[in-house]
């Protein structure tokens, strides 16, 4: 059996999956059924998947953080979740409670995942990896959280810049708070013409 691999990203209505201005955290956009429903997606059994740069920015963005009091109980979820970092460059102490880093090519690291795996992988963020992932096949999954906001100015990250085309087949979708929109697909590689 395969394991199902989950790309799991935040955005805009732009396509921007940060921002540099001052909206805060979720664009500000946050309500407690997001972070309900965000804390059930990450209390299921399942493995975290990190590419090297959103792993380093999540450790950094997490150390000073008092557990559970300061994080999301999402967050704290995901972080206390084993992980696999593929990376090159980083080497342990991690700072992250079950981490383990994986030296190689992350389709290749990802497609012995998918096979070894008993339990499903979610990625959340690592953009340029899922983004060569998705092109590779091995992404079944993504679930887009679109939050009411367009980043013109201030949008950084742009999610799937340079990446292949898709056809997406909608699986799920849900309204949070009245705003946010969680769409889950199924990627399909858009035939060539």
């Amino acid at each position: 059996m395969t394991a199902t691999y989950t790309f799991d990203v935040f955005s805009s209505l732009d396509g921007f999956g940060s921002h540099t201005g001052d909206w805060g955290g979720y664009w500000g956009k946050q309500g407690p059924e997001l972070l309900d429903r965000r804390l059930a997606s990450y209390s299921e059994e399942q493995r975290m998947v990190f590419g090297a740069t959103t792993f380093r920015t999540s450790v950094e963005m997490l150390s000073g953080i008092v557990e559970p009091e300061g994080l999301d109980p999402w967050v704290a979820k995901m972080k206390n979740l084993p992980a696999t970092v593929v990376s090159t460059t980083i080497r342990e102490p991690l700072g992250w409670p079950d981490a383990t880093v994986v030296s190689g090519d992350a389709v290749d690291v990802v497609a012995r995942l998918k096979k070894e795996s008993e339990i499903p992988l979610r990625s959340h963020g690592s953009l340029a990896m899922n983004r060569a992932l998705m092109a590779a096949g091995l992404v079944d999954r993504v679930q887009v959280t679109l939050f009411p906001v367009i980043t013109g100015k201030t949008g950084a990250d742009p999610i799937f810049r340079d990446g292949a085309d898709f056809d997406l087949e909608l699986i799920e979708s849900r309204t949070l708070d009245g705003h946010t929109q969680e769409l889950v697909y199924r990627p399909v590689p858009h035939p060539p013409e």
